[in-house]
């Protein structure tokens, strides 16, 4: 699979992998990779990054928005390969770590395999990778307290519910949020198209995960890039609010 870089702000890509996105945010050629797709997306993750000029030893971190495998993937490869630090909220930080799963289980894909889409997706997951564990060896909390120092000037937002240490990054000059699996704008799964969460079966607290859209509604913005779905142009605040009504 080739590597899809779409150029969506000032310094800032979004990149789709086979299902999952994640993001590029650069200064010259140094990188601030957030997420990683799943483990068989390693090689577009690393045609992603040759193809806005840089390469994986210039990657100054990976800033992880929660420790599910499709984001997750390569993650530890960076580490072990280039002394990458891995970055996530502290309470996620033992989830990368392999300590505990907050992840759907196979049981629950079974009991859904009625639906549409579920068994393609499945197929999906299974030829990526996305049914191993792959965990981080030296996951770290990033530093409390506004934007992180790396290319972007990330500032991460708690979000949980998706996980309990999910966040979202949110860049303030740019008015852009970085919204992982806390906000979506569409997936295998989904019938619908747009701003929503992710189907319930995903979400290890689903109210936690519909409490936390009031605090991405409350940060500036006009530019979502979800971890799912292509890019959302619009005030955040009101892709949020549709996303909360579309989930009762």
């Amino acid at each position: 699979m080739s590597a899809d870089v779409r150029h969506v702000a000032d310094g800032t890509y979004l990149v789709h992998g086979g299902q999952t996105n994640w993001v590029l945010l650069t200064d010259g050629d140094a990188v601030t990779l957030v997420d990683t797709g799943y483990p068989g997306d390693r090689r577009a993750l690393l045609d992603s990054l040759a193809a806005v000029g840089s390469s994986p030893e210039a990657v100054v971190a990976v800033l992880i928005t929660h420790a599910h495998n499709d984001h997750l993937g390569s993650a530890e490869y960076l580490g072990a390969t280039h002394g990458t630090p891995v970055l996530l909220h502290e309470a996620e930080v033992p989830h990368a770590r392999g300590d505990f799963l907050q992840q759907v289980s196979v049981g629950t894909v079974l009991r859904n395999a009625w639906r549409p889409g579920v068994l393609p997706w499945t197929v999906h997951v299974l030829r990526t990778g996305g049914a191993r564990r792959h965990p981080v060896t030296a996951p770290a909390p990033f530093p409390a307290g506004g934007a992180l120092d790396l290319p972007g000037r990330p500032v991460p937002v708690h979000t949980p519910g998706h996980t309990d240490g999910h966040c979202v990054y949110h860049l303030p000059d740019a008015g852009v949020v970085i919204s992982g699996d806390a906000l979506v704008s569409g997936h295998a799964l989904s019938r619908i198209q747009g701003p929503q969460l992710l189907p319930d079966l995903f979400h290890h607290d689903r109210t936690r995960a519909i409490a936390s859209l009031d605090v991405i509604a409350g940060l500036e913005g006009d530019l979502l890039l979800p971890g799912h779905g292509p890019a959302h142009r619009g005030p955040v605040k009101d892709a949020a609010d549709r996303a909360r009504e579309r989930a009762f």
